[in-house]
């Protein structure tokens, strides 16, 4: 293992945790915001300046995490060669992470233009979602599932 690939490896790793620091808070914002009184204008303007400063910091980590793990499968071969199920397993899943950070900017601009309908509970088991999908992507990764 060359240097560079272990370097890139960490990087990797250490974007993915923090940008799933930041799937794993977000969502928790959104419980206190739908928890929020109508009167309470201050504390949910409170709470929406955190939302939007921890999306924006969320999406400069994902687009990072993005990168290095791009530059370890194109650059470096991971995942590559027979028996690799695994990471084609692991790249639908970080689809669906993406897909999941978006859906979480949408519910912010639902709560910044004040047409969220959903009730703290929803944002609860919502806010469970990033930990199947992180748990699922950390076993794929340690465990590298192989067919046949």
């Amino acid at each position: 293992m060359s240097n560079a690939y272990l370097w890139v490896k960490a990087l990797h790793i250490i974007f993915v945790a923090s940008w799933f620091a930041g799937l794993f808070y977000l969502p928790r914002l959104f419980v206190n915001l739908a928890m929020v009184p109508s009167d309470s204008h201050a504390e949910r303007e409170r709470l929406l300046l955190m939302a939007r400063k921890l999306y924006r910091f969320s999406n400069m980590l994902m687009t990072l995490a993005l990168t290095f793990g791009l530059l370890l499968w194109l650059y470096f071969g991971m995942g590559k060669g027979p028996g690799q199920i695994w990471l084609h397993l692991k790249l639908i899943l970080v689809i669906g992470v993406v897909g999941y950070h978006h859906v979480c900017r949408k519910l912010l601009r639902d709560f910044e233009g004040l047409s969220n309908r959903r009730s703290h509970k929803w944002f609860r088991v919502f806010n469970e979602v990033s930990v199947l999908l992180f748990a699922a992507i950390v076993f794929l990764v340690v465990l590298k599932p192989t067919i046949g």
